[in-house]
C-alpha cells in the first residue's frame, strides 16, 4: 500500500557506500575490552549480540518493502542500506563468537532468546516491521552522535580493534540514517505506527542488549556489587541523556532524520576513507590519543 503523498528528498550524503569491514579481531580478544570500565564494555558487547539478528531482519524488511515501491532513488538507497547492514552483522557475528570463546559461553543463551524474538517479530505486518525499523534507526542517530562525539570519554585506552569497528559502524549508520524512515513514509506514512515504532524498535534492541550485559556481569560475579550498580546507573543515565533527545524529536509528527546534523568526525572519516586504495586495510583509531582523530594519514578536506 504505497503512500501516494510521498515525495523523495535529497540525502545529506551523495551516495551510500558499501565498504568491506576488514577488521581482523585478534583470536585472544579480551571481552573486557575497555579495561577501566567493565560495565561499559559489557553494555556494548550486549548490544553487539543483537546485531546478527536485528540487521538481517532490517535487510529482509527493506527488501520486501522495495517490491512495493517505484521511486528509483529510494530503491537505490535501500540497496546501499542493505549492503551496509549485511557487512555490519557479519562483523558483529565474528566479534560475538570471540566473546563467547574467550570466557562468556553463557551469552549463547541470550542469543537464542534474541533469535526467537526476531523470528516472532518477522511474522508481524510489513507496516509494523517498517515502523520498528524506522524507530530503531532514529534511535541510532542519537547512539551515533553519542559514540562519535564522546569517543574519548567512552573508549580512551580501549581495544583499538573493537573501538574502530564500533565507530565505523556508527559512521555508516549516519550515512544511511534516512533510509528506513523514507521507506516507511513511502510505504505507509501513518503517524501513529511510526510513533509506536520509536519505542518498539529502540527499547526492544536496548533491552536485549542489557540482557546480554547482565549475563556477562553475572558471570563476572560483580552484578550486585556497589561499584557495578553505580556504573550501571552512570552509564544508563549517560545513554538516556545523550540519546533520549533524539527519541523525543523522532516522536514529533513532522520529524525527519535529515534534521539531525552529521558529526564532523563522521564526515572526516568518510572523506579519509575515500583516499584509501582499494586493497588497503582499514587503519585503526588510536584510542590513546586524547583527540582520537580519524585514522587516515592523508589530509582531507570537507569543502
Amino acid at each position: 500500500m504505497p503512500n501516494d503523498l510521498y515525495e523523495y528528498q535529497a540525502k545529506q550524503v551523495e551516495q551510500i557506500i558499501v565498504r568491506p569491514f576488514a577488521f581482523d579481531f585478534p583470536d585472544d580478544l579480551d571481552p573486557q575490552w575497555i579495561p577501566d570500565d567493565i560495565v561499559r564494555g559489557h553494555f556494548f558487547n550486549g548490544v553487539s549480540l543483537t546485531m546478527p539478528y536485528l540487521e538481517p531482519f532490517l535487510v529482509k524488511t527493506m527488501r520486501e518493502a522495495a517490491e512495493h515501491l517505484t521511486e528509483p532513488r529510494l530503491i537505490e538507497d535501500i540497496r546501499g542500506f542493505n549492503g551496509q547492514e549485511a557487512s555490519h552483522y557479519k562483523c558483529h557475528r565474528r566479534l560475538n563468537t570471540l566473546l563467547k570463546a574467550n570466557g562468556y559461553p553463557e551469552l549463547e543463551e541470550v542469543e537464542n532468546k534474541i533469535d526467537a524474538a526476531y523470528k516472532k517479530l518477522s511474522k508481524r505486518s510489513l507496516r509494523t516491521r517498517l515502523a520498528y525499523s524506522a524507530g530503531f534507526e532514529c534511535m541510532t542517530n542519537g547512539f551515533t552522535t553519542w559514540l562519535i562525539n564522546r569517543r574519548h570519554a567512552l573508549f580512551h585506552g580501549a581495544s583499538a580493534h573493537v573501538t574502530s569497528f564500533w565507530l565505523m559502524h556508527m559512521v555508516e549508520e549516519t550515512e544511511h540514517k534516512t533510509v528506513a524512515f523514507d521507506t516507511y513514509m513511502a510505504y505507509s506514512g501513518a503517524y501513529l505506527p511510526r510513533f509506536l515504532g520509536v519505542f518498539h524498535g529502540s527499547f526492544h534492541v536496548i533491552g536485549y542488549g542489557m540482557l546480554g550485559m547482565f549475563a556477562a556481569l553475572k558471570k563476572d560475579e560483580i552484578l550486585t556489587s556497589p561499584k557495578c550498580i553505580a556504573g550501571l546507573i552512570r552509564h544508563m543515565g549517560s545513554l538516556i541523556w545523550h540519546v533520549g533527545p533524539f527519541l523525543l524529536r523522532a516522536l514529533l509528527p513532522w520529524h525527519n532524520p535529515r534534521g539531525e546534523a552529521d558529526p564532523e568526525w563522521m564526515q572526516e572519516w568518510v572523506a579519509g576513507h575515500a583516499t584509501l586504495a582499494d586493497s588497503s586495510s582499514l587503519p585503526l583509531v588510536d584510542t590513546n590519543d586524547p583527540d582520537m582523530p580519524v585514522p587516515f594519514t592523508a589530509e582531507v578536506s570537507l569543502a
